[in-house]
């Protein structure tokens, strides 16, 4: 049992917290029983464990301590309270997992796996990112390209909001011109909104492979990512309001193309 606040795990699992620790060791923290349980069974990198005994009540969760433990996974119980010290919200449920982060390219995606994506240009908020990759899921689409990106997707907000989808749906990283590059050479039709788009979302008949291309919550797509798109569209709005959440736009956009 670790008992001291200052245990070398522990003092990891705190620094990992910032995402200067998290860029130069490529781990990151996935707290709660179900996040952690997606992990597992994605097959996901788990380098440790960290649990709190007295507070770990659920049944799935000690079988998942015990099959990480059977697997070569160190598991690390901790008292609570110094459980309590490293854990991102009130009332823990008492597990976490240090995980490591996958590394991925454009070069590893194609139309025949990945023939629905989205591309989010600048976004600034990892809550969206985490919510966008929870909706993916949800619609069956495949991974999220993140351009020109300084928000880091493994960020704690992110991983929360993802729900564990953040296990099963690539995350990669590229400049605008690779993707413009890379969709181009996969025949991916890029579908762009924007206040001005010249058409409503329900009005496109929208063609795989594709892409969904958002700009950040504050600037949307610039002309050239625009000029990018084979179409523009837009969600009307009929109250004071000029805008939506980029993850609640996200939303809106990817049912109205899971209708193919």
């Amino acid at each position: 049992m670790i008992t001291s606040h200052s245990n070398p795990k522990v003092k990891q699992v705190r620094a990992l917290r910032q995402r200067k620790e998290r860029d130069a060791t490529g781990l990151f923290v996935v707290e709660g029983i179900r996040p952690v349980g997606e992990a597992a069974a994605a097959n996901a990198a788990i380098e440790f464990v960290c649990y709190a005994p007295d507070r770990l009540v659920s049944g799935f969760a000690r079988q998942l301590v015990e099959e990480q433990s059977a697997r070569g996974v160190p598991c690390y119980p901790l008292a609570a309270d110094v459980f309590d010290s490293i854990a991102d919200k009130e009332n823990p449920p008492g597990l976490l997992a240090v995980i490591r982060q996958p590394h991925l390219t454009l070069d590893t995606l194609a139309p025949d796996t990945s023939a629905w994506c989205v591309a989010l240009a600048s976004p600034q908020d990892p809550g969206n990112v985490g919510a966008i990759l929870r909706t993916l899921d949800a619609v069956g689409a495949g991974p999220l390209l993140l351009l020109e990106a300084s928000v880091d997707a493994y960020h704690p907000s992110a991983v929360r909001a993802s729900l564990g989808a953040l296990f099963w749906h690539p995350v990669v990283r590229a400049s605008f011109t690779e993707f413009a590059r890379w969709a181009q050479a996969g025949g991916y039709h890029i579908y762009g909104t924007a206040e001005t788009g010249a058409a409503d979302y329900r009005a496109v008949d929208y063609q795989r492979p594709m892409v969904l291309l958002m700009g950040s919550e504050r600037e949307g797509l610039s002309a050239e990512q625009e000029a990018a798109c084979e179409k523009v569209v837009r969600l009307p709005m009929v109250g004071r309001v000029t805008s939506l959440n980029l993850a609640v736009a996200a939303g809106v956009l990817l049912y109205a193309m899971k209708r193919l």
